[in-house]
């Protein structure tokens, strides 16, 4: 691995921080409500794509014990200043890198659909539900094919604050794939503006094909829409697998 990650450099991971702090609100009460056994047995949950720690958040405040991980160095330093109380916050990339063992693994934010390409997809899937524990519970949003139209031809988008604006500029090469180009304006201490441009390329899971991947393996797999009762994007869909004990 480099020194650092390609994907939410620093100034997009600040923004970021600020902008998208609603997917893990929405999501946090349906993912809390999965992992209620876990708590009460006060199993560990290991975080993928932790980001700056939003999601996290709300894991520590309902009791549990955190491995908050992700790719980029950036996230990380914001998750390590906003949730210190986590158990360990520490980069970690997929697929190839070795997983704790873990009572719980979740992920919001479709994290592994950064990775490059299908087969990385269905290699960190697998890496994930192998680092599960007996009676362990893993819940994990992807982006679905349907992302594709949902995505398709949607007009640019813009968000302003104080210190920084972004905008958002969408992309579907193929029924399989679709693309962000983000760029960030952020503020100087000398009023200037300085700017920084990066384009983060999805692959489209046929998520309804996951539960065949396991099919021989005990887990029980359901692919949804929620984690409870929120309402997620378009073309994102939930990954629920649970380990028999």
């Amino acid at each position: 691995m480099g020194t650092e990650h390609p994907l939410f450099r620093a100034d997009l991971a600040a923004a970021h921080d600020h902008a998208f702090g609603f997917h893990a609100d929405n999501c946090a009460p349906g993912v809390l409500a999965l992992l209620e056994p876990v708590r009460a047995r006060d199993g560990l949950v290991l975080e993928i794509g932790c980001g700056s720690g939003l999601l996290t958040r709300h894991l520590l405040d309902a009791g549990h014990r955190v491995i908050a991980t992700d790719a980029s160095p950036a996230m990380l330093a914001i998750a390590r200043a906003k949730v210190p109380e986590a158990q360990d916050i520490r980069r970690l990339t997929l697929p190839g890198d070795p997983l704790p063992p873990a009572d719980a693994i979740v992920g919001v934010g479709h994290p592994l659909s950064y990775l490059p390409g299908h087969t990385e997809v269905r290699t960190a899937l697998t890496a994930l539900v192998r680092a599960l524990r007996p009676g362990g519970i893993l819940a994990i949003d992807l982006c679905d094919l349907g992302w594709h139209a949902a995505k398709h031809g949607r007009p640019a988008q813009a968000r302003l604050a104080g210190d920084w604006a972004l905008i958002t500029t969408f992309h579907t090469p193929a029924e399989d794939r679709s693309a962000f180009e983000l760029t960030v304006f952020t503020r100087n201490p000398d009023g200037t503006w300085r700017r920084d441009d990066e384009r983060h390329d999805l692959v489209l899971t046929d998520t309804a094909r996951i539960p065949s991947w396991f099919a021989d393996t005990g887990l029980e797999v359901t692919i949804g829409e929620s984690f409870g009762s929120e309402t997620l994007p378009a073309g994102l869909a939930t990954v629920v697998a649970r380990r028999g004990v």
